[in-house]
C-alpha cells in the first residue's frame, strides 16, 4: 500500500516538485508572519515598557493609539491623585518635533517631557551625563543613535 502511495506521489517529477515547493513556502509563511506580528505588537507597547516605574498609566479617554497626542487636563491629574491607594501621580508629556539637520533636511523626533520635581520616566542607564543634567538650562537627553548619527553636530567650542 505504501509502495503504491510513493509511486503515485513521486511518479510525476513536476507535480512532486510543486508539492515540495508548496509545503516549503507554506512553512515559511507560517513562521514569518507570526514573527512580523509579534514585532509590530512589541513596538506598539515599547514606550510604556521602556519608561518603567509606573504600574498604571492614565490618559485621556479620547486617545486612540499609543502615539496619539491628546493631553489630559490638570484637573484630571488631581482626580487621579485623589483615588485611594494611589501613592503618586505625575504628568508626562509625549510629542513630536521636527529638527533641522546640518545638511538642511528635517528629522522627526520624539520628545518626552518629564516631571520637573521627580524626573520620573527618565532613562535608567545613561552612557554619559546623569539624569539631573535635565535640571540645567536647555538640558536634553539624546539616545545613542541620535547622538552618534543624524542629530550629531560637531562644534569648535569645548564642552558642547
Amino acid at each position: 500500500m505504501y509502495l503504491i502511495a510513493l509511486k503515485m506521489l513521486m511518479g510525476d517529477r513536476s507535480k512532486y516538485f510543486g508539492i515540495v515547493m508548496g509545503i516549503t513556502f507554506a512553512t515559511l509563511i507560517m513562521t514569518q508572519q507570526p514573527s512580523i506580528f509579534v514585532g509590530l505588537m512589541s513596538r506598539t507597547y515599547s514606550f510604556i515598557t521602556d519608561s518603567g516605574l509606573a504600574d498604571i498609566w492614565v490618559m485621556d479617554p479620547r486617545v486612540q493609539f499609543v502615539d496619539d497626542i491628546k493631553p489630559m487636563q490638570d484637573t484630571e491629574l488631581y482626580r487621579v491623585r485623589s483615588v485611594s491607594g494611589v501613592e503618586w501621580a505625575v504628568p508626562m508629556y509625549k510629542g513630536l518635533l521636527k529638527a533641522r539637520l546640518a545638511n538642511g533636511n528635517f528629522q522627526t523626533c520624539n520628545v518626552i517631557g518629564l516631571d520637573d520635581a521627580s524626573l520620573v520616566g527618565g532613562p535608567a542607564n545613561m552612557l554619559q551625563g546623569k539624569l539631573d543634567d535635565l535640571r540645567r538650562a536647555d538640558g536634553i537627553i539624546v539616545d545613542q543613535d541620535g547622538a552618534n548619527g543624524k542629530l550629531a553636530k560637531k562644534t569648535d567650542r569645548p564642552g558642547r
